[in-house]
């Protein structure tokens, strides 16, 4: 019987199915190797991105030990003395592979207006808050000083004052629930001290530009009360935090002038700052000491970065970290 000698045309497509497969194959090993080296590269940052962080860990320690060491110099008086303020502090990481770095900051973190201060606790009910009407109108000039118009900084004042109280009863020009939940998509008011700046974003009014202009000049203090600035480590710059509760005769440049007047060791009272300016027989809403201080740390390790905001309180004397957040602002 003579052999089957196949046709070319089924050789043609015996080697074309050949190549299929080879080229399937090729590609499914592609994609495995690919994932391979995702899977690892993302476990390596995954370490490394623990590692940095239990850096962080070390540098907050260290803070900590150096803003204890401050508050027991200064005897009730915190000032810019030494230069410690914003001043870059590393933590040592010798023989580190590829190469790393720890720097830590501190800063004052008390110098900004308090906006959970709005709120005050009722007498003998200490979980519940109501609005701060004084607060709201120093928030209000506060926001006239930096070039905020009237109208606009009066209904963002009351409306954030609103939008941390207990109740549902919108002050003049507030807004309340009945407002946000008209909105798309609907949403409520916090009723609750804000935890985070970027709070502040939801409340009406405020646009991205208003919270541009106003993110240096705030803060989410963890406390309901008003705000108190240490006039030995504010800036010139920083002025209308201080005009802000004065009367309108009490000028921004004449403060800034006093600040730039103040004795390296600091004003040793209130009394003695306001004897700076002429026609100032005194005023509130400031101090010679501080209790809050703003930490923030930059680790990196090789590719890998992680940042740290953080905020500690000292106003028992002893320090203490009360939030921290994880990522750029």
């Amino acid at each position: 019987m003579a052999d089957h000698c196949p046709k070319s045309g089924e050789r043609g497509a015996a080697l074309l199915t050949v190549l299929i497969l080879v080229a399937v194959i090729a590609v499914l090993a592609a994609t495995a190797l690919e994932k391979l080296r995702l899977a690892t590269r993302l476990g390596g940052n995954a370490v490394a991105i623990e590692q940095a962080r239990g850096y962080a860990y070390a540098a907050e320690a260290l803070a900590m030990i150096r803003i204890g060491d401050l508050l027991q110099q200064a005897q009730g008086r915190v000032s810019l003395l030494g230069g410690w303020s914003d001043r870059p502090f590393a933590l040592p990481l010798g023989g580190m592979v590829g190469g790393g770095s720890a720097v830590a900051r501190v800063t004052d973190g008390g110098n900004c207006f308090n906006l959970n201060g709005l709120a005050s606790a009722l007498p003998g009910q200490p979980g519940v808050l109501i609005g701060n009407a004084v607060e709201v109108a120093h928030f209000a000039k506060l926001m006239r000083l930096l070039g905020i118009p009237g109208q606009v900084a009066e209904q963002v004042a009351t409306a954030t004052s609103d939008w941390i109280d207990n109740d549902q009863n919108p002050q003049g020009g507030g807004a309340e629930d009945a407002l946000y939940l008209t909105r798309d998509p609907p949403y409520r008011t916090g009723g609750a001290m804000m935890a985070d700046v970027s709070e502040f974003r939801m409340v009406n009014g405020v646009t991205p530009e208003l919270y541009a202009q106003l993110r240096p000049w705030i803060c989410t203090l963890p406390q309901a009360t008003p705000t108190m600035v240490n006039i030995n480590t504010l800036a010139p710059e920083q002025a209308p935090l201080v005009a802000m509760a004065q009367v309108d005769t009490i000028s921004p440049g004449a403060i800034a002038q006093a600040l730039l007047r103040r004795p390296p060791q600091g004003y040793a009272d209130a009394g003695a700052f306001w004897a700076q300016i002429p026609g100032a027989s005194g005023g509130g809403g400031v101090a010679t000491t501080s209790g809050w201080f703003n930490l923030r740390i930059t680790v990196t390790l090789g590719s890998v970065r992680v940042d740290e905001r953080a905020l500690v309180d000292a106003r028992q004397g002893m320090p203490q970290l009360v939030a921290r957040i994880w990522g750029e602002e």
